[in-house]
């Protein structure tokens, strides 16, 4: 069989990384549209929520079906299915005439994305030699965590300078460029064969949506209400029976014996509480900076990109890091650094601080965020069999997806206790303590990448020779 060529590998990390950044800027992209979106098309406060949570929600229910349909009908097929998807549902959400039809359309923009976006590791580990793989996650992860930091940034340029609706135009020509590529340039590849784990899929699917749901809803609807309260304890007890099903079924879609390698369950749990205090952090130092500090969406968003920009100048580099040394050393050292500036930040954060007071902590939580991405994906995919790495991939996003809406919850309801915005001061009352929450929840993910057995990561199990791979024509 033909090994990867360089121009094989250019292609594959080009349209996978742009496919990836297309889904995860979508997560955050619309929070600094929304006074624009109410005006245009009314509604109350509870349907603003839901054109963020609706992306959400379906997102991080249906990443492992998503990933499981590409194992049994071709990985390049179905991501071709999911930029189609994502883009169609894209050009709907930017012409919805109402509210409804914008919450709809955002939910299926989710379904296109957790197609997409699980495939793009395992499409790009079959494309690029094993020796290359930590540079190629390196600028994968860069793109990606760019996209899922600048959401807030983008968002808020294209609202205050053009249009909220071109927030969904963007992914418009980018999805039509990306369907011609990807058929082209990129190698079909299958799983296992083995058949679809329905029962597995509806358990993980029901149980992450009622979680989700809870969390997401929890801030506003009180943790004590009847629907969040049955969310949780119906999605608890499907997670439960998922685990259950992943031990004793035959073909389980996420087979539990997974986490018996310290490298998976370490590198999944620093995953999820990385987000948990990221996206939670995030999504209040952002309206820190417009509602106390004064800054317009748009100067608010540069600047960030001491740290939401900081991914595309570290990361390769943190790729390169992890071939030599492994990505245990530099996912830890990542984490805690993320972890130290989240604190310093906190600690900064008054109702008149300057910029030049808060910069350090946006540098260092930054190179924090660059030096986990790349390696963490690398340790992600070669934790597994080449024949599981769809599973992996669909099951580390869904925890980072749950990871990020239970950070949002959680520092969010911190927030209220504490704080509120009635003023300055009392913005600032809440965010401290839920900013060095947030630091405390990503030092808790340092220890948990410690956890990861000490050794290079194994470049046998992403051998692309041990998949099905079938390369493409030449062009």
């Amino acid at each position: 069989m033909s090994q990867p060529t360089t121009r094989g590998t250019v292609w594959a990390l080009v349209i996978t990384s742009v496919a990836g950044f297309m889904a995860a800027l979508d997560n955050l992209v619309v929070t600094t549209a929304l006074p624009s979106i109410r005006k245009d098309l009314g509604g109350a406060l509870d349907d603003l929520e839901w054109t963020v949570s609706a992306y959400t929600l379906t997102f991080a229910v249906l990443l492992m079906f998503g990933a499981a349909l590409g194992d049994r009908f071709g990985r390049r097929r179905l991501f071709q299915v999911g930029i189609a998807v994502f883009t169609v549902a894209s050009a709907a959400a930017a012409m919805a005439p109402g509210i409804g039809e914008l919450i709809a359309a955002r939910a299926v923009q989710g379904v296109g994305a957790a197609i997409m976006m699980p495939l793009t590791l395992t499409l790009l580990t079959a494309a690029v030699p094993a020796a290359k793989r930590g540079m190629a996650y390196g600028i994968w992860g860069a793109v990606n965590g760019l996209a899922v930091a600048s959401g807030p940034l983008i968002g808020g340029s294209l609202t205050e300078h053009i249009s909220w609706h071109w927030i969904f135009w963007l992914n418009v020509p980018l999805g039509i460029a990306l369907l011609p590529l990807a058929r082209l340039r990129l190698a079909e590849s299958y799983g296992t064969g083995a058949p679809l784990d329905l029962p597995g899929t509806l358990l993980a699917s029901g149980g992450l949506f009622g979680v989700v749901y809870g969390l997401v809803r929890g801030p506003a609807d009180g943790w004590t209400s009847t629907l969040v309260l049955l969310g949780l304890s119906v999605g608890g007890a499907l997670l439960v029976a998922f685990v259950v099903h992943g031990m004793r079924a035959k073909n389980p879609m996420l087979p539990m014996r997974l986490f018996r390698s310290r490298a998976f369950a370490g590198i999944n749990a620093a995953s999820m509480l990385m987000f948990l205090g990221m996206f939670g952090s995030i999504f209040l130092l952002s309206q820190y900076m417009q509602g106390v500090l004064g800054y317009s969406p748009t100067q608010a968003g540069l600047r960030m990109l001491p740290w939401t920009g900081m991914p595309m100048l570290v990361a390769p580099i943190a790729g390169i890091l992890a071939d030599r040394v492994g990505g245990r050393p530099v996912v830890a050292a990542g984490l805690f650094l993320q972890a130290a500036g989240l604190a310093y930040l906190a600690s900064a954060s008054t109702p008149d601080a300057s910029y030049g007071a808060q910069l350090p902590g946006l540098i260092v939580s930054g190179i924090g965020m660059a030096l986990f991405f790349a390696p963490a994906s690398h340790l992600v995919m070669s934790s597994v069999h080449a024949s599981e790495q769809g599973i992996a991939s669909g099951a580390n996003n869904a925890l980072r997806e749950v990871g990020g809406a239970l950070g949002i919850a959680i520092m969010s309801s911190i927030f209220s206790a504490r704080g509120g915005y009635e003023s300055g001061q009392a913005f600032v009352d809440g965010l401290r303590p839920a900013v060095f929450t947030g630091a405390g929840v990503v030092a808790l993910a340092g220890v948990a990448a410690l956890l990861i057995p000490r050794r290079r990561p194994s470049v046998a199990a992403t051998t692309p020779t041990e998949d099905r791979t079938l390369q493409p024509a030449s062009h």
